[in-house]
């Protein structure tokens, strides 16, 4: 069910997921929607969801500028205060993540938990090249939706996988323009912005896990990203778990994209069962 709910100045959508209340708070990666999570939340997670388009993306407002880590994570709250929430477990895909541990750090008293979902301290030093490709797509136009289709599921990062549940995202990303051909939701420019955010922010991420003191779950992908890596490597992951309180690492089959659907996204939702249960009783 779409919800939009005004904060921090702007608008947010959000999808929500029908389950126990209060709702987990996930946010999507880098230039993803909150589609990201159809999959995961349709496996069986218990709690109630509520992904949430960050600014710039999907159906949320699209403010010219404003997209550090601090105005991500001003909506966020922003969008708890709204919604009458004093605290929520967040958690994340990709940037999603890095954005949990942002809130995490900043907002200790407003976070309960975290779930991190193929983010960490440091990942791949490739990264910017692997994701190159997905980066590529933004503000490409195709003369319809079936071609902008066709492109993707040609990609190299879904190495010929395809899951039904992959459309729905897929359609959220894109708008038809006036003369019924297509084009992404968020811009070049502004997912820049993010990423220069990120740099800019001299965070040392390192350092910022180990000051969390929110129990976490950290569910890494395993296989390939592009032919040498993924994105986020088992040792890298484990960096972080170690250099955290009271975190768990979970891996999980496919890729940092793949993770999220068939056998990848049982599997999360049943870590993400077992970690808000055993966390409740």
């Amino acid at each position: 069910m779409d919800q939009f709910v005004e904060a921090n100045d702007i608008k947010l959508h959000a999808i929500y997921h029908e389950g126990v209340e209060p709702p987990l708070i996930l946010m999507p990666g880098l230039t993803a929607n909150a589609n990201s999570f159809d999959a995961i939340a349709s496996a069986g997670v218990q709690r109630a969801v509520l992904a949430v388009d960050l600014r710039g993306r999907g159906l949320s407002d699209k403010p010219a500028h404003g997209y550090t880590l601090e105005d991500h994570a001003a909506d966020i709250i922003g969008m708890l205060d709204r919604l009458g929430m004093e605290s929520a477990i967040v958690g994340g895909h990709s940037f999603g993540g890095l954005l949990s541990i942002y809130l995490a750090t900043h907002y200790p008293d407003r976070i309960e938990k975290i779930i991190i979902i193929d983010a960490a301290a440091r990942s791949h030093p490739n990264t910017a090249a692997m994701v190159a490709p997905a980066i590529g797509r933004l503000g490409k136009k195709w003369p319809s939706f079936s071609d902008y289709l066709d492109e993707i599921r040609k990609s190299p990062y879904l190495k010929g996988k395809w899951f039904p549940a992959m459309e729905s995202y897929y359609r959220a990303d894109v708008k038809e323009m006036d003369d019924g051909s297509y084009t992404t939701n968020s811009s070049l420019e502004h997912i820049t912005e993010v990423v220069q955010g990120v740099v800019e922010s001299g965070i040392d991420w390192l350092e910022q896990v180990g000051r969390l003191t929110q129990s976490a779950i950290l569910i890494n992908a395993i296989e390939n990203y592009d032919d040498e890596a993924p994105i986020l490597p088992e040792e890298l992951a484990r960096e972080t778990v170690s250099a955290m309180k009271a975190c768990k690492y979970i891996a999980v089959s496919g890729n940092h994209l793949t993770m999220l659907y068939g056998e990848g996204a049982k599997k999360i939702a049943k870590a993400i069962n077992d970690f808000v249960v055993a966390e409740d009783t």
